[in-house]
């Protein structure tokens, strides 16, 4: 059993580079008096029922997790905080790509046509963007096809494995446009899955948050603050933290926010993504 003095983390197994970071970061905090450890799920679903039960006290949310655990713990009189993020899951954007030697030009170009998306309960390069297009008057499996890439579902596209097939179905020509985040837009042509000039920009997504790590009302307060203080003041030029920093892809951890999450928000109504989810959850907390 652990105590108030320990602090546990939920996160989920998106890649093997995990036990690398966590393992790498309970060294770090036992080091400064934390007794930090944490568990490893399959999905972000699994995730959030297990902090629901009690089985840890923080958790590494992806931004539809975040949301799920919020309208479960709304539903259940409870409430969640966002208390860190890293300075890279502020202000993203995703971008809708199609060839530059093809004929979409525009959005209004996509009538009729084939969109490829990454997983489904990818925010980044399905939610958000469909929702965007729905937002221009083009609704999905109406206006255009949809062609989804379901890469390991439950893991909210964090392995990015979805929507670099979506873009290579993109550059063969297979699809006429494709949802993928700006970053990975740039890191895709970095690698030549896009070569630089093989695509453009038909749309691009307005800013929204990503990862946060997730507090419920019932954490052990005084341990969850110390974590948090001890996280917040990791510097990258420390040598002992930077390359776990380097792993997580972050320069510095910023104070979690909450506003980020409304292009998420429009599109999970919109699409209906996480109903059932809660609904289910809350009854099997009230049961």
């Amino acid at each position: 059993m652990k105590t108030n003095a320990t602090v546990v983390l939920g996160a989920v197994a998106y890649d093997p580079k995990v036990v690398t970071i966590w393992d790498g970061f309970q060294a770090w905090f036992r080091a400064r008096g934390v007794d930090f450890d944490y568990v490893l799920y399959t999905s972000y679903e699994r995730q959030v029922r297990g902090q629901f039960r009690g089985e840890f006290d923080v958790a590494w949310n992806s931004p539809l997790a975040w949301l799920q655990t919020v309208r479960v713990a709304r539903a259940a009189g409870r409430t969640a905080r966002a208390a860190v993020m890293r300075d890279t899951d502020r202000d993203l954007t995703s971008v809708i790509l199609a060839r530059a030697d093809g004929p979409v030009r525009s959005i209004d170009d996509l009538r009729g046509r084939t969109v490829a998306v990454g997983a489904g309960d990818s925010p980044q390069a399905t939610l958000i963007p469909l929702d965007h297009l729905a937002e221009k008057g083009l609704a999905p499996e109406r206006d255009f096809t949809v062609r989804r890439f379901d890469v390991l579902l439950g893991k909210h596209g964090d392995h990015i494995g979805g929507e670099r097939d979506a873009a290579r179905a993109l550059a063969a020509g297979e699809v006429d446009a494709a949802c993928v985040l700006d970053a990975n837009h740039l890191g895709f042509g970095r690698d030549g899955t896009l070569p630089p000039g093989s695509v453009r920009v038909v749309a691009q997504t307005r800013p929204y948050d990503h990862c946060n790590f997730t507090v419920l009302d019932t954490a052990p307060a005084e341990a969850v603050e110390r974590f948090v203080k001890l996280l917040r003041g990791q510097r990258y030029d420390d040598p002992a933290v930077r390359p776990l920093m380097d792993l997580e892809g972050l320069h510095a951890w910023e104070e979690g926010r909450t506003e980020g999450y409304a292009a998420l928000e429009s599109a999970i109504d919109r699409f209906h993504t996480v109903d059932d989810f809660v609904r289910d959850l809350v009854a099997e907390l009230k049961a």
